[in-house]
């Protein structure tokens, strides 16, 4: 099917993994619901090199790659309950107990250590870097295990907040200085808030 653009918004990939599935105006997107939404939503994420998706999408037997799309989904909402039943204040150690799905991906990577070539300008140097072995199409969901983890361990769940936008269902961290973001995005669900308020004060007026 066709599908817009993913949108990454959040600004935290692991809660843009949350927003794969979203209703950022008014219709319902959900940008995994097959295997091939997956390939698309992890390239455009850039969590998995395209070589790496071609490869993994060549090999996939008949439906494979539908079932991993499934699984991801359900780890996605799995990981939305934790998110809003944490949101709003910090995360504690007490949380952990409730984190053995994700462990449970995170057991199952494999990544190690590359020297290769220096990637920059000056075209000298080497350099170390992280690998991993893609295996199977199921190893589709180790990256975004990764970010999940990270957005758990690096993040303050005080700042994680949901659009005010009417029916958005967008998740974001609010990064700013005041830490008074209220929208995914202002130019769509901010316009919107607006220019409803303008009409209700409009037909106050008459």
């Amino acid at each position: 099917m066709d599908r817009p653009l993913a949108m990454f918004i959040a600004d935290s990939l692991g809660l843009d993994f949350l927003n794969s599935v979203a209703t950022p105006v008014d219709m319902p997107v959900d940008w995994i619901d097959d295997g091939d939404g997956l390939i698309d939503w992890l390239s455009q994420a850039k969590l998995v090199p395209a070589e790496e998706l071609n490869a993994l999408r060549a090999q996939a037997k008949p439906g494979e790659l539908d079932k991993v799309a499934g699984k991801a989904r359900a780890l996605r909402e799995w990981f939305r309950g934790f998110v809003l039943e944490h949101a709003g204040r910090p995360l504690g150690p007490s949380a952990l107990e409730e984190l053995g799905p994700l462990n449970s991906i995170l057991q199952q990577d494999e990544m190690f250590s590359h020297i290769e070539a220096r990637q920059d300008d000056s075209d000298r140097g080497l350099a170390l870097r992280m690998k991993r072995r893609w295996r199977s199409p199921e190893s589709l969901l180790l990256p975004v295990g990764e970010a999940m983890a990270k957005f758990v361990c690096e993040e303050d769940f005080t700042d994680v907040k949901a659009c005010e936008g009417h029916n958005c269902t967008m998740l974001f961290a609010d990064h700013t200085r005041r830490r008074a973001r209220r929208w995914c995005i202002m130019a769509v669900c901010g316009n919107r808030a607006k220019q409803a308020a303008h009409r209700s004060r409009l037909k106050d007026r008459q």
